[in-house]
Order: structure tokens, then C-alpha cells, then sequence
């Protein structure tokens, strides 16, 4: 988890990438920008609102011989060993240098790069540096008025909308044994490889936190997929809150213990290990059996489970997330053959005040 709250930028390098197979030239500025008190806080917003509004994936940098044949750790390592203006300038210049060299696709669009040093930034909990490559490839027509003198004339210019950001990537010195952790966003996608592999080259970052979101995941496609089908709503929705309430109360995800602790039906857990042959390639569990538990994912996840029966008649049915034994005890189904309907039947002592 992320806060760029108090984030600072140390130093900014502005520069811009042509397209190579359009004999596009590069063009790199001899110093770093010198910002102002107006435009930093406009930048910052710029550059890090694409990462608050998008869930946390982390990527770290691969390689398929070894990390340090990796161009931009490599350069990642410069950085973060010498954070003086000086050497992070002349360090976003080989960046940009990098980048040029990977914009050889037709598609891809000439741009500015952004290259900043980022300090104050809190990820898990450590107050960590990063390093921010930002590039605006979208031009936005726009209106400026000018008096000329008893009329107002219109004068029509291009320039970069400041909601909304292209392509960024923040590189936090932190795991750098494992190749740093990576936030990326990538809002263009004419080539999808030529940001995440080409430039950056990385790979998902599977920490315990990536593990239990996807196994989560995982859990809520099955039981839409295959508990709702074979049992009902009810079952589906207490199926992903005793898997939700699984992981809450564990440090270790060990799968025979989790199936025999949320599965009551014999037949689903042979289903659900069929299910996971073969879909669990999809979410990089499919020789995954134990693994930590990151707590803050489960309370993620379980903000975006939905726990509410939507009837056809107008009715929900809500329930409970910490105590999902109420369900089983107090809530029943069955058909009512005079009305040709389901129904359920709901016991309690006493309605509570809200």
C-alpha cells in the first residue's frame, strides 16, 4: 500500500522522444528544470493521480539470464547510489536515451518525458525515495483569448491536459534484492508491450500481497462460476465470507486446511480443484497451495465483495461478514407450491434499532 500524500519532488528532468521509424529526433535538455511553487503542486497531481485511482499491481524488474542484464535497474541503481541533481540529470538522459531506443514501433507517439526524484513517499509502511519516468504523448486543442484592441480575438493552441497522464511508472528503493517495486499505468495502449517489456521490462511482483488478492479473486469467480450455479446465492455469498474470514483470522494460506474450513459440500472441493486446474494460470495460483497472508489485501477484498441477496421483489437480504454462522442458523430457502415461488424464511427475537 501506497500514500504520495506528502511526497516532494526533489529534482525534475524534462525531456522529448520522436518516433524512430519516422526519423523523429530526441531531444534532451542540458539541465534539469527548475520548478516553482506554482507548478509543483500541479505536477504532482499530474503525475500521481493516475496511481491513486488504479489498484495497487506491483511489477519489479526481470530478466530472463540476470537482473543486472536489465538496462533499467541498472540505471535505477545510479540513482538511488548518488540522488544529487547532477547525476539523476544526467542519469534521465540515458533513460530518455532507453526509451527512444524502444519507440521504433509505427504506432507509438512522439512525447515529453518527465524524470523525477521522489522522496517522502510511504509504501508498506517504509518511508522510501522512488524515481518517477513520466511521458505525455496526447496533445489537447484549447482556447486562448487575446485583446486586440476593442475586440477579443481567439487563438487556438495544443498543449497537455493535465488530468490525464499517458504513461508513468514509480520506481521505489525498495526490494531492491528482488528488482525494485514498480507501480506502472499505461492509459494508451496502441502497443502494449512497448511500455512494460520493451522499456521497463518486468514482471508481476509476487509478494503475499499480490498472492492473496489473486487467491481471493480466485475464490469470488468460483463461487460465482460454479457454487452459485450448484447451490444458490446464499451459498455463494457465505462461500466467499467464510474464505474472506479465512483469511482474516491466518497468518499461512494452507489450501487443505482452507477447503475443509469453507466448504461444507464434498463435491465442490473436487470441483474446485478441477476449477483450479484450469483457470489458475489465469491468476498465477496454479502451484500455489501455501503462502503469508497480507492482511491489507483481505481488507481490500473485503471491501469489494458485495454480501446482499437482490431479490425480484424488490427485497435484499444482507448479511453479516463477521458472524456468517447467523446465516446458517437463522436463515432458511425453501418453495412455497400455492405461490409457485422461493422463499426465505428469516428467524430472530427481537428487531434491532438502527
Amino acid at each position: 500500500m501506497i500514500n504520495l500524500f506528502n511526497a516532494h519532488i526533489e529534482t525534475l528532468s524534462i525531456h522529448r522522444v520522436g518516433n524512430k521509424s519516422r526519423n523523429e529526433a530526441i531531444f534532451l535538455s542540458e539541465e534539469a528544470y527548475r520548478l516553482d511553487d506554482e507548478i509543483a503542486p500541479l505536477l504532482k497531481e499530474y503525475f500521481f493521480k493516475p496511481f491513486r485511482e488504479k489498484e495497487e499491481t506491483y511489477y519489479q524488474f526481470a530478466h530472463d539470464v540476470d537482473l543486472e542484464f536489465n538496462e533499467m535497474y541498472n540505471l535505477a541503481n545510479t540513482v538511488f547510489n548518488a540522488p544529487n541533481t547532477e547525476n539523476v540529470h544526467e542519469v534521465s538522459k540515458k533513460i530518455t536515451k532507453h526509451l527512444f531506443e524502444q519507440s521504433n514501433h509505427p504506432h507509438i507517439k512522439n512525447g515529453e518525458v518527465y524524470i523525477a526524484y521522489l522522496t517522502n513517499i510511504s509504501i508498506d509502511n517504509n518511508i522510501v525515495d522512488a524515481i518517477g519516468v513520466f511521458k505525455s504523448e496526447i496533445k489537447t486543442d484549447f482556447l486562448q483569448f487575446q485583446e486586440n484592441e476593442s475586440n477579443l480575438e481567439m487563438l487556438l493552441q495544443q498543449g497537455i491536459n493535465l488530468n490525464k497522464l499517458d504513461k508513468g511508472c514509480l520506481i521505489f528503493n525498495y526490494k531492491k534484492e528482488e528488482g525494485y517495486k514498480i507501480l506502472t499505468i499505461d492509459s494508451n495502449k496502441y502497443d502494449a508491450r512497448y511500455w512494460l517489456e520493451h522499456f521497463l521490462s518486468v514482471d508481476l511482483f509476487q509478494d503475499e500481497s499480490f498472492m492473496t488478492k489473486k487467491y481471493l479473486k480466485f475464490c469470488q469467480d468460483f463461487a460465482k462460476e460454479v457454487v452459485l450455479p450448484a447451490e444458490d446465492k446464499k451459498e455463494e455469498v457465505m462461500f466467499m465470507n467464510r474464505s474472506v474470514n479465512y483469511f482474516a483470522k491466518n497468518d499461512e494460506f494452507e489450501e487443505t486446511n482452507f477447503l475443509n474450513e469453507v466448504i461444507d459440500n464434498p463435491d465442490l472441493i473436487s470441483e474446485f480443484k478441477n476449477y483450479k486446474v484450469d483457470k489458475g494460470e489465469k491468476y498465477s495460483i496454479e502451484d500455489t497451495t501455501t503462502f503469508p497472508i497480507a492482511n491489507n489485501a483481505v481488507s481490500d477484498a473485503r471491501k469489494k465483495i458485495k454480501n446482499i441477496i437482490n431479490l425480484d421483489t424488490n427485497v435484499q437480504i444482507k448479511l453479516d461478514f463477521i458472524n456468517p454462522e447467523s446465516a446458517d442458523k437463522f436463515i432458511e430457502k425453501g418453495w412455497d407450491e400455492e405461490k409457485q415461488m422461493y422463499y426465505y424464511l428469516v428467524y430472530f427475537n427481537k428487531e434491532q434499532k438502527s
